[in-house]
């Protein structure tokens, strides 16, 4: 008797998982996808990050001239000229880790675990976050431009007014989920809703604390990201002076050659979470996108970097190999970086934010352990900077190859309390 009436509810659940399948299949062909609430909350993120990241390197290139400026109040006041040209990126004056909005990086993933389908994630989570690469891309490419039109307090003015303006589209447009929103579309609404049925709930739970620090998925992403930061810092701080010193060549003085990384990686990883999506769409496992993506980001990057110091005598296939190197390292954004999404989506604000803060690590060891080898043998310094780099991101690689998941972990499903 008990097991026929196991049968009869397991024949059940199948029938209504089919059931919401076909359903959710007939909202998504009539729910807005482009022009829709949810890609226009990725956009406003997409400039969000932009502006963070606008805003940090900024800071980080006009250091020299706001130090240099502190003891003449007139300059500072009546500014009309720009920095001098060393002061926006010289070789001397390098910045000593790679500026992030780590707050807003992790912040961010809870508005997706509401407003992110699963089979949308990818693309959405991909195109919120290359807003950091192109306020890159922007500030290098232009920050000298308006520093020396303007005068450099201009460029303070000018991305912190765009700053400004972001912030108040995202409390008047932003909304914790589709359900409060008052203008989404109820196709759209709907669609959101069905496709989270099995992720979301409105219960509120404590966070298990020591099944996350036992996770083993978890840990293979805060590794993962640890060596990943560690090629980036690299690629940003260092990379620009080994072709100062190699080809005599000032990248920095050039904001094109300088700028071009960054609009490649920001194509290839917009380009790449679409890609993702598309995968998953074909049946592909989430955890071998993940790991798919993960390994292009990192792995051919690095062995780029390591081949420069064999490349002295052409100075075209270098800069051919750090542009692909810093395009292909954006598709980790659609790996590793939001995997944390997949294995706990209740959490993933939570892991996303732990996982980047342990990652922040290598912005601090990364030029300190780069310029102590550098001073020790000026022969082979970069290429010993360049192997241990490889070293690292191949042993953070297997870690998470070894050990990453892409289901929703025990720990992180919906704890149902029973009473006798």
């Amino acid at each position: 008797m008990a097991t026929m009436t196991e049968l009869s509810s397991t024949e059940e659940k199948n029938k209504y998982s089919q059931d919401t399948q076909v359903d959710e299949k007939l909202i998504l062909r009539k729910a807005p996808s482009l022009c829709s609430t949810r890609y226009g909350i990725a956009f406003l993120a997409h400039l969000c990050n932009f502006t963070i990241m606008a805003q940090n390197v900024i800071m980080n290139i006009s250091m020299v001239t706001m130090v240099n400026s502190t003891g003449h109040q007139s300059q500072f006041n009546n500014s009309t000229e720009g920095p001098p040209v060393d002061s926006f990126g010289g070789p001397n004056n390098a910045p000593k880790s790679l500026p992030e909005g780590g707050s807003v990086f992790g912040g961010q993933f809870a508005l997706w675990e509401r407003w992110g389908p699963p089979h949308e994630r990818s693309r959405l989570c991909s195109f919120a976050l290359s807003g950091m690469i192109m306020g890159a891309f922007t500030a290098i490419l232009l920050g000298g431009v308006i520093s020396q039109a303007l005068g450099w307090p201009f460029v303070f003015y000018i991305f912190g007014g765009i700053g400004c303006v972001c912030c108040l589209l995202w409390f008047v447009l932003v909304y914790d989920d589709p359900v409060s929103h008052p203008w989404i579309n109820v196709t759209e609404k709907e669609y959101i809703i069905s496709s989270l049925a099995q992720q979301v709930s409105s219960s509120k739970q404590s966070l298990p604390i020591k099944a996350v620090v036992r996770s083993l998925p978890f840990w293979s992403i805060c590794f993962c990201s640890f060596s990943h930061l560690w090629l980036i810092n690299i690629f940003i701080v260092y990379t620009p002076t080994y072709i100062s010193s190699v080809f005599h060549v000032n990248i920095r003085d050039n904001g094109f050659l300088s700028a071009l990384p960054f609009i490649v990686a920001w194509v290839i990883g917009v380009l790449g979470g679409h890609l993702a999506d598309f995968l998953l769409t074909k049946n592909f496992r989430i955890v071998t996108v993940r790991k798919i993506a993960t390994v292009l980001g990192i792995l051919p990057p690095s062995a780029f970097l390591v081949a420069l110091p064999y490349l002295t005598s052409s100075y075209i296939t270098t800069m051919t190999l750090l542009t692909l190197a810093c395009g292909l390292s954006s598709l980790c954004q659609t790996g590793v970086y939001i995997n944390a999404l997949d294995i706990a989506p209740r959490y993933s604000s939570f892991l996303t934010g732990a996982a980047r803060g342990f990652a922040q690590i290598a912005a601090v060891l990364a030029p300190t352990v780069s310029g102590f080898l550098l001073s020790q043998d000026s022969e082979f310094g970069w290429r010993n900077v360049f192997l241990l780099m490889f070293a690292i991101n191949l042993l953070g690689l297997l870690i998470y190859l070894i050990f990453g998941e892409g289901d929703v972990q025990d720990w992180a499903k919906e704890r149902k309390l029973t009473r006798l």
